[in-house]
């Protein structure tokens, strides 16, 4: 492995990369899905939404992080 592939100063910097990347992959989710179930809510009258959107956000956002870091 040559000198330019493998710096360990980037090493550090990826794991901080990635220690900010998961949480606010996972409070986005929240954030934007339960925002559309707030909104749908509001919009039909049943309150279930807001409970489901911010389900769905975790599970999409979890997802997105496992493809990201753990493939």
């Amino acid at each position: 492995m040559s000198e330019q592939e493998r710096r360990p100063e980037s090493d550090g910097r990826d794991f901080a990369d990635a220690a900010w990347s998961v949480p606010s992959y996972l409070l986005s989710g929240i954030l934007v899905w339960g925002g559309l179930g707030w909104l749908l809510s509001r919009w039909t009258g049943v309150y279930a939404f807001i409970p489901i959107g911010v389900i769905v956000g975790v599970v999409l956002a979890g997802y997105l992080v496992y493809w990201k870091y753990c493939r």
